[in-house]
């Protein structure tokens, strides 16, 4: 199979480019990445000139680029490509609504026009919205609630109506919060982890008290390969690790992995719209014969661990160097 993989430099993109390449040794990748500031070519340093792996920059909103990637002879895509920080989306929305809307748009014109066998969308828990209890399934309302998860939500009803519309091969994922090692440090658990590293204190919003269920990046692509091989046409697949947690709880573990107490807390002032609880139904892709291989407490361990034997990659990003090469290399 020759897989396209949309936004295969960011974090879980380029895990996944990696699973794949590991686990299906006759298997080719072609990664289009617009390379935006967490976009990282260093996240596949180590797979770079594997004669199976090809690396194309680019935006998936580019229609000219997009015909003539695809026309490479393409049998699958999985679209990680997508703006995903929510706090970026409340002080720029459009950026958001242009990749993750648009975007889409034009990966599924290109699907439908190629005749492509699979197309993934890789989405987010929070198109659901926030829970007050028990856990959201597939067939549940959406109702996001930032320009982040509302641009992910039309993302995924217009690739759904392509599917009822054109017969277009979609699949649809739906992962909680995903840790690991090339996570940009900017989310929870990279930016806490670096930040204590480099003895700064840890931003914590509000009261902490947040929930959130978290998933180890590698679960998460074994998932995403479960679904892309396995799964139903025209179904939406949650993929969760079955570890709530509030954000307190989390950040007293990584401050106890470190050897920092609470005084390396700093309460800041919440976010708005900050949804309180965020819990998956992961019983339809468990039914594929998928579940979690790690546990909560060895993958936030070796995560810890990688961000600690990793300062090469992570310092450079947060001094600014990585940017900078980054305009150096390719413009703004």
């Amino acid at each position: 199979m020759k897989l396209l993989i949309t936004g295969g430099a960011g974090f879980i993109g380029s895990n996944f480019i990696r699973y794949i390449l590991n686990k299906y040794p006759d298997y080719q990748v072609v990664n289009l990445d617009k390379l935006t500031y967490c976009g990282n070519l260093d996240n596949l340093k180590d797979i770079k000139n594997d004669p199976r792996y090809e690396f194309i920059r680019g935006d998936i909103c580019d229609k000219k680029l997009v015909d003539e990637v695809f026309a490479r002879g393409i049998d699958g895509v999985t679209n990680f490509a997508a703006e995903t920080h929510v706090d970026r989306s409340i002080l720029d929305p459009e950026a958001f609504i242009k990749t993750d809307v648009l975007g889409t748009h034009m990966l599924l014109e290109a699907v439908r026009k190629f005749n492509i066998k699979k197309y993934v969308q890789i989405s987010t828990d929070e198109c659901y919205g926030s829970i007050k209890e028990g856990s959201s399934r597939e067939v549940d309302k959406v109702e996001p609630r930032s320009p982040y998860s509302a641009s992910k939500t039309a993302g995924d009803l217009l690739a759904l109506s392509y599917f009822t519309t054109y017969g277009l091969p979609v699949l649809i994922t739906r992962g909680s919060n995903t840790y690991g090692g090339f996570q940009y440090p900017e989310k929870l658990i990279s930016l806490f982890v670096t930040n204590l590293l480099e003895g700064k204190k840890v931003p914590l919003y509000g009261d902490g008290l947040n929930v959130r269920d978290w998933i180890y990046v590698l679960d998460h692509c074994s998932g995403i390969d479960t679904v892309l091989h396995k799964g139903k046409l025209g179904e939406i697949y949650n993929i969760g690790g079955g570890n709530e947690k509030t954000n307190l709880e989390i950040t007293k573990i990584i401050l106890s992995q470190l050897g920092k107490d609470e005084s390396s807390i700093q309460h800041v002032k919440d976010r708005p719209g900050h949804d309180r609880r965020y819990s998956l139904d992961t019983s339809k892709i468990r039914k594929l014969g998928w579940q979690p291989k790690y546990s909560f407490e060895e993958a936030m361990k070796e995560t810890i661990d990688w961000f600690k034997n990793n300062e090469w990659w992570w310092k450079k990003i947060k001094s600014g160097q990585y940017l900078e090469y980054y305009k150096k290399q390719y413009g703004k």
